[in-house]
């Protein structure tokens, strides 16, 4: 079983309130510039996924279906690609998250970056580049810490 190494909010509270400012901040860009909440709980979603992040993909996903987000796009959202399920808007941010997320290996690609700025304002993809950064720095900082979710109760079906 893995253990927490430690509670970055409790021995840097000041850098955490601000990292948890910067989130508020993307969330609040992407539903000014217009950008669905659904984009930016898949985009939490998929970042999450791809690295690997256990305590990110745990309480995003809680939060994307109390959100409402169909559960269909979540169950399938490894296969993105394959699926018709997906608007076009959301095939694009996907792609640009997945991207951003595994910048190391090829960079953002301009096929990536022209097909989401036919669909989306430069204001979204600001916004969204920003929301794709935050969440590949908290899913850092959780994998890093060794974050754990918490416990299931004792009393819920396995």
């Amino acid at each position: 079983m893995t253990q927490q190494r430690m509670e970055l909010a409790a021995l840097t509270p000041r850098v955490y309130r601000e990292m948890k400012r910067l989130e508020e901040a993307v969330a609040a860009e992407l539903r000014e510039a217009g950008v669905e909440a659904e984009i930016h709980e898949l985009l939490k979603i998929r970042s999450s996924q791809l690295n690997g992040c256990g305590f990110c993909l745990d309480m995003h996903l809680g939060e994307a279906r109390k959100s409402g987000v169909d559960e269909r796009l979540i169950d399938v959202l490894p296969a993105w690609r394959e699926m018709e399920l997906y608007s076009e808007r959301e095939r694009a941010a996907l792609a640009l998250a997945e991207e951003v997320t595994l910048i190391h290996e090829d960079g953002v690609s301009d096929e990536t970056w022209q097909g989401a700025e036919k669909v989306f304002s430069g204001t979204e993809l600001a916004a969204l580049v920003w929301a794709a950064t935050s969440i590949n720095t908290w899913n850092r900082l959780a994998i890093t810490s060794r974050a754990q979710p918490p416990r299931r109760d004792s009393r819920s079906p396995e």
